[in-house]
Protein backbone atom coordinates (compact mmCIF):
# COMPACT_ATOMS: atom_id res chain seq x y z
CA UNK A 1 0.00 0.00 0.00
CA UNK A 2 1.25 3.50 -0.77
CA UNK A 3 0.27 6.67 1.09
CA UNK A 4 1.37 9.84 -0.67
CA UNK A 5 0.89 13.59 -0.65
CA UNK A 6 -0.82 15.16 2.35
CA UNK A 7 -2.99 13.15 4.73
CA UNK A 8 -5.17 14.63 7.41
CA UNK A 9 -8.66 14.31 8.80
CA UNK A 10 -10.22 15.74 5.64
CA UNK A 11 -8.63 13.03 3.46
CA UNK A 12 -9.47 10.10 5.73
CA UNK A 13 -12.26 8.92 3.43
CA UNK A 14 -9.84 8.03 0.66
CA UNK A 15 -7.98 5.70 3.05
CA UNK A 16 -10.96 3.42 3.67
CA UNK A 17 -10.76 1.30 0.53
CA UNK A 18 -6.97 0.62 0.66
CA UNK A 19 -7.17 -0.11 4.41
CA UNK A 20 -10.05 -2.54 3.85
CA UNK A 21 -8.05 -4.27 1.13
CA UNK A 22 -5.06 -4.50 3.48
CA UNK A 23 -7.19 -6.36 6.01
CA UNK A 24 -7.93 -9.01 3.38
CA UNK A 25 -4.24 -9.59 2.63
CA UNK A 26 -2.83 -12.99 3.47
CA UNK A 27 0.62 -11.63 4.35
CA UNK A 28 2.12 -8.79 6.35
CA UNK A 29 1.18 -5.35 5.01
CA UNK A 30 3.88 -2.94 3.86
CA UNK A 31 2.97 0.74 3.74
CA UNK A 32 5.21 2.87 1.51
CA UNK A 33 5.36 6.33 3.06
CA UNK A 34 8.19 7.66 0.87
CA UNK A 35 5.91 10.09 -0.99
CA UNK A 36 3.94 11.21 2.07
CA UNK A 37 4.86 14.85 2.68
CA UNK A 38 2.49 15.72 5.51
CA UNK A 39 0.42 13.71 7.96
CA UNK A 40 -1.59 14.61 11.01
CA UNK A 41 -2.48 12.37 13.97
CA UNK A 42 -5.65 11.12 12.23
CA UNK A 43 -3.49 9.03 9.90
CA UNK A 44 -1.54 7.68 12.86
CA UNK A 45 -4.81 6.63 14.53
CA UNK A 46 -5.97 4.91 11.34
CA UNK A 47 -2.63 3.10 11.02
CA UNK A 48 -2.79 2.05 14.68
CA UNK A 49 -6.29 0.62 14.18
CA UNK A 50 -5.14 -1.19 11.05
CA UNK A 51 -2.14 -2.62 12.93
CA UNK A 52 -4.36 -3.80 15.78
CA UNK A 53 -6.68 -5.62 13.39
CA UNK A 54 -3.74 -7.14 11.50
CA UNK A 55 -2.21 -8.32 14.76
CA UNK A 56 -5.45 -10.14 15.59
CA UNK A 57 -4.92 -12.02 12.32
CA UNK A 58 -1.26 -12.78 13.11
CA UNK A 59 0.15 -10.21 10.72
CA UNK A 60 2.39 -7.15 10.98
CA UNK A 61 2.18 -3.61 9.59
CA UNK A 62 5.52 -2.50 8.11
CA UNK A 63 6.07 1.25 7.65
CA UNK A 64 8.67 2.06 5.03
CA UNK A 65 10.38 5.17 3.71
CA UNK A 66 8.88 7.79 6.02
CA UNK A 67 10.19 11.33 5.51
CA UNK A 68 11.84 12.83 8.63
CA UNK A 69 8.78 14.92 9.57
CA UNK A 70 6.44 11.92 9.21
CA UNK A 71 8.84 9.66 11.09
CA UNK A 72 8.97 12.23 13.90
CA UNK A 73 5.16 12.13 14.13
CA UNK A 74 5.17 8.30 14.13
CA UNK A 75 7.64 8.32 17.01
CA UNK A 76 5.94 11.19 18.88
CA UNK A 77 2.60 9.37 18.99
CA UNK A 78 4.27 6.03 19.71
CA UNK A 79 2.91 4.19 16.67
CA UNK A 80 6.25 2.43 16.19
CA UNK A 81 5.97 0.92 19.69
CA UNK A 82 2.78 -1.02 18.97
CA UNK A 83 3.33 -4.80 18.91
CA UNK A 84 2.26 -5.25 15.28
CA UNK A 85 4.11 -2.23 13.84
CA UNK A 86 7.61 -2.27 12.39
CA UNK A 87 9.31 0.93 11.24
CA UNK A 88 12.20 0.58 8.81
CA UNK A 89 15.60 1.94 9.79
CA UNK A 90 17.38 1.89 13.11
CA UNK A 91 17.95 5.55 13.94
CA UNK A 92 15.22 7.70 15.49
CA UNK A 93 14.16 10.88 13.71
CA UNK A 94 15.03 12.82 16.86
CA UNK A 95 16.83 12.10 20.06
CA UNK A 96 15.63 12.98 23.51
Amino acid sequence: MRIAGDEDRTTSGRRRRPFSAALKATRDVIVDLSELHFADPSLMIDLACLAQRLRAQGRTLWLSGAQPNVRTLIEAVGLHRLPAVRLDGQLPAYSS
